[in-house]
C-alpha cells in the first residue's frame, strides 16, 4: 500500500514570506448568504509558501514553468539528511556519498532541519546553503530539480543569487520551503511537485507530496 506524505506548508495570511514580500490576502468574493455559494479571492506572490522557481525567475530568457512538460514535475527522489550539520554551508563532502544513488534519480531533496523554525524569525537567516562548487556538481548531474526545507537556495544576505543561477542555468527547477522531510528515510521514493498552470510562470506555489 502506498503512503503519501505531505511536504507542503499551508498558505494563509499570517504565514512566513520572503522578507520584503507581501503576505497573502484572502477575502470573500461571494458568500452563501448573498450569492448562494462561497468563493474566495486569494492574492499572493508567485513564490509564496512551498513553491517552485523557474529559470526565468533569475535568468533573462530562461524557461518559464509552463514551458516544461508536465512530466518534469514528477519522478523519483532521495533525501540527504543534514540536520546534524553544524556548518551553514553544504559542500561536496556531504553530497559525494549519494553520488551513485543520484544516477537514477530525478530530484534531490536537502533536509537541513530548518523547517523546525517555520513561523519564527530564525527561519530567515543562517540556514545552510550549497557552496558554489557543490551547486555546480548538482547542476551537472542531469536532475529535474532540487528541493530545500529553507526559504531560499541562497543565503539571506545575497543580492546576486549565485546558487540559484548555477542550478537554474541547467534547466533544473528549485523547490523551497519544503516540510516534513524528517519523515523520509530508507532510499528512493516518488515525488510530485506540480505548479499552478499559468502562462509565463516565473514561479508557483506547489503541493509537494512524497509517495512511499
Amino acid at each position: 500500500m502506498t503512503t503519501l506524505i505531505d511536504l507542503t506548508h499551508p498558505i494563509h495570511e499570517d504565514m512566513p514570506v520572503y522578507p520584503g514580500t507581501e503576505q497573502p490576502v484572502t477575502s470573500i468574493g461571494c458568500s452563501i448568504e448573498q450569492d448562494g455559494f462561497l468563493e474566495k479571492k486569494i492574492t499572493f506572490y508567485s513564490h509564496t509558501g512551498t513553491h517552485m522557481d523557474a529559470p526565468a525567475h533569475l535568468i533573462k530568457g530562461g524557461k518559464f514553468l509552463d514551458q516544461y512538460d508536465i512530466g518534469h514535475f514528477y519522478g523519483s527522489a532521495i533525501v540527504v539528511h543534514l540536520e546534524s550539520n553544524e556548518d551553514n554551508s553544504i559542500d561536496l563532502g556531504v553530497l559525494n556519498p549519494v553520488e551513485n544513488q543520484l544516477k537514477n534519480i530525478d530530484f534531490l531533496l536537502i533536509h537541513t532541519g530548518w523547517s523546525r523554525y517555520w513561523g519564527t524569525d530564525n527561519y530567515f537567516s543562517n540556514f545552510p546553503v550549497l557552496t558554489p562548487e557543490a551547486a555546480e556538481w548538482v547542476a551537472g548531474i542531469g536532475l529535474k530539480g532540487i528541493g530545500f526545507d529553507a526559504i531560499s537556495a541562497d543565503s539571506a544576505d545575497t543580492r546576486t543569487y549565485p546558487i540559484h543561477k548555477i542550478l537554474l542555468g541547467s534547466d533544473m527547477v528549485i523547490v523551497e520551503n519544503l516540510a516534513n522531510l524528517d519523515q523520509l528515510h530508507g532510499g528512493a521514493f516518488g515525488f510530485s511537485c506540480f505548479p499552478l498552470y499559468f502562462q509565463q510562470a516565473d514561479g508557483s506555489p506547489i503541493r509537494a507530496v512524497a509517495s512511499i
